[in-house]
């Protein structure tokens, strides 16, 4: 038996023997979610949102602790509650291309963030990561950010599946705030 590729393989170990036969994986369907992957368009530095928040009062740019490189903030379009991103200033793509300042200010303000939240909302867990470029993903490709997303036992559900909405019980600004008085001046 030959696989795609032409070279041999055992019987019943093609990869062709496994299309639409059930496995222990469960997939999660988000169509809606390729126009993030094939917008082609990305922002430059003067329309950059993560460069243009550092500009803006903290409040309105729902910024949550600023640092000397790198600064927090709310995501826009949240995944849960106290979704967070942290940015350089900089405007950098890559992670590899930031600075070892940035890159370890980067890091201290995510600890920092996750201590927040587990104090303010009592996270259980986090999903902490960055899409490098936009076909990993990157909404924002051209600006550097690091997500921290709050996670809790309870917050599973699939009503963003089922009903195409997400649930967010909390208002963006009244987030921000509580972050923002919780967190640490000398983070």
């Amino acid at each position: 038996m030959h696989d795609y590729d032409g070279s041999e393989v055992p019987a019943g170990e093609s990869s062709s023997d496994f299309a639409a036969v059930p496995d222990a994986f469960q997939r999660l369907w988000t169509p809606h979610r390729i126009a993030y992957i094939t917008d082609q368009t990305q922002p430059d530095k003067d329309d950059c949102p993560f460069c243009v928040a550092p500009t803006l009062d903290d409040e309105k740019a729902l910024i949550v602790a600023r640092g000397k490189h790198a600064y927090v903030l709310l995501n826009l379009f949240p995944y849960n509650s106290g979704h967070l991103l942290v940015c350089p200033y900089r405007h950098v793509p890559l992670y590899d291309e930031a600075t070892g300042e940035e890159t370890a200010e980067i890091a201290s303000l995510t600890q920092t963030a996750m201590r927040v939240l587990r104090e303010t909302s009592k996270a259980h867990g986090f999903n902490i990561g960055m899409n490098q470029g936009a076909l990993a993903g990157a909404g924002i490709a051209n600006h550097l950010h690091q997500h921290v997303v709050p996670r809790w036992a309870t917050d599973s559900n699939f009503f963003p599946i089922v009903a195409g909405t997400k649930a967010i019980p909390r208002l963006l600004g009244e987030v921000r705030d509580e972050l923002a008085k919780a967190w640490p001046t000398n983070h």
